[in-house]
């Protein structure tokens, strides 16, 4: 918290759901019996957002100028749409990509299997939750999918790699970094 609060009138912009859901979520609650340290935890919680949740949400972008030739498929990770209930501001970023065609996901909103120490505790189970991702990501017809948390990228990128699946995974940025 001290290195967040070197700079405290700063917006904290993370790459990942997961890690905004941290910061927002699991720091209050972690730190919820010491008032100081809980009011320090409310205080980077108040400043912190996923990165397309600032773009879209707080500064009012959708359309960065980014070009991307072909279909893509969007995935939205636990974390940012259930733990931050952000949906819309990828959709809008990714509705805004010239030449890129976006695709409904079968699934969308399911889980990757990922979770965390969920794959590890319960490989089974991640294991058929990812594959009936793959499933749905076959199902596409895009040659990649976007997701906004690098957990759900590298555990759905290990699934089609396996598999010697041709589709990919990569982060929002990158698309949004396109032209």
């Amino acid at each position: 918290m001290a290195v967040f609060e070197q700079w405290p009138d700063t917006p904290i912009v993370t790459p990942s759901g997961s890690c905004a859901a941290m910061l927002v979520h699991g720091y209050p609650d972690l730190f919820r019996d010491d008032l100081v340290l809980a009011a320090r935890a409310e205080a980077i919680a108040s400043r912190t957002f996923e990165f397309t949740q600032y773009l879209v949400d707080v500064l009012g972008v959708t359309d960065v100028g980014a070009q991307w030739a072909g279909k893509l498929a969007y995935h939205p990770s636990c974390h940012l749409l259930r733990g931050l209930g952000v949906n819309e501001a990828p959709l809008k970023l990714l509705a805004k990509v010239r030449d890129a065609e976006v695709v409904p996901l079968p699934g969308a909103e399911e889980c990757c299997g990922f979770g965390g120490l969920f794959s590890i505790e319960y490989g089974d189970v991640s294991g058929a939750m990812l594959e009936r991702k793959i499933q749905g990501i076959r199902a596409t017809g895009a040659g990649t999918i976007v997701t906004c948390d690098a957990s759900c990228l590298t555990h759905i990128n290990g699934g089609l790699s396996r598999q010697r699946i041709q589709q990919r995974v990569v982060h929002i940025a990158e698309i949004l970094n396109s032209r």
